[in-house]
């Protein structure tokens, strides 16, 4: 099979797109060459200043506004900002692996940015989205485990890289789960997942323990180049795919190469936790979907 490079991303004129985080790492390079296809793209970011710095970078169809997944007042001027169709919405930004912290609504921080705050957005925006929702996992999600119960860790003791794992399972149910949802309603709209594989990226360098210098180094030896990492993105957010699809790196380890549909864990499979999540989450944020 002939490996899908940036040469084979199909141009993108005429064509609206959001990238949330998307001021560096893979969202910037996504945003980037979705930009060099000539896509308007909107990049949502937290820190103005440095997406403004992305910006001057890329070409002129790009635009900056503010959009912080950690506070669902910011999520929503966000969308009420958007008036416009949207093609296609990449879910990208994150955390990972951070000290304790809660967003301004409470949520524990990683669950919060990663998945309640781009739940949100995603519903607050659907009704103006045309093509489909691209939402980025990572590999950990096969060490995750979503517990309904206790999503935001108030009576568990938290833990870093399960509260992690926990985010990134939550993506891919919330994926599989909105799918199902589009597809029971008749929508011509999909919902894919993605996942970088090992990246360098800048999310390596935030846990503020000894990590953030093992996985920097790591980031200098094994990882491939955020550039790579983007592809799968890419790929979910622009190949005809079958709807609920995770794209990855088609390598033999799965953390390298180009990409292609690749399998997930049975629990991001798993109907009945996912229909509860989302029930949850639309309660968490006070946002319905509407299909």
């Amino acid at each position: 099979m002939a490996k899908w490079t940036l040469a084979d991303l199909p141009p993108q004129n005429d064509r609206t797109v959001i990238v949330t985080g998307a001021n560096s790492g893979i969202g910037r390079e996504a945003a980037s060459a979705f930009a060099a296809a000539g896509a308007r793209v909107i990049l949502a970011c937290r820190n103005v200043d440095k997406g403004n710095a992305a910006a001057a970078t890329m070409a002129d169809t790009v635009e900056v506004r503010a959009l912080d997944l950690a506070n669902l007042a910011s999520v929503r001027e966000f969308a009420k900002s958007v008036d416009e169709p949207v093609d296609v919405l990449v879910n990208n930004a994150g955390v990972m692996a951070i000290p304790h912290r809660r967003t301004a609504d409470g949520f524990e921080m990683q669950v919060g940015t990663n998945h309640l705050g781009h739940f949100a957005l995603t519903g607050l925006l659907l009704d103006r989205v045309t093509d489909r929702v691209v939402t980025v996992s990572s590999t950990m999600h096969w060490f995750g485990r979503v517990d309904v119960t206790d999503l935001n860790w108030e009576r568990r003791r938290y833990q870093r890289w399960l509260a992690y794992n926990q985010s990134k399972l939550a993506n891919l149910l919330f994926t599989y789960e909105l799918a199902r949802r589009l597809t029971a309603a008749g929508s011509p709209l999909k919902a894919h997942a993605a996942h970088p594989g090992y990246a360098s990226t800048n999310l390596q360098s935030h846990t503020e323990t000894l990590m953030d210098t093992i996985m920097g180094l790591g980031n200098r030896l094994v990882a491939q180049s955020a550039a790579m990492g983007a592809l799968p993105t890419l790929y979910a957010a622009t190949v005809d795919l079958p709807n609920g699809s995770f794209a990855g790196p088609g390598g033999i380890t799965t953390q390298h190469g180009y990409p292609k549909v690749v399998p997930s864990s049975r629990a991001s499979r798993d109907e009945e936790k996912a229909g509860a999540l989302w029930t949850l989450s639309e309660k968490l944020t006070d946002v319905t979907f509407t299909f």
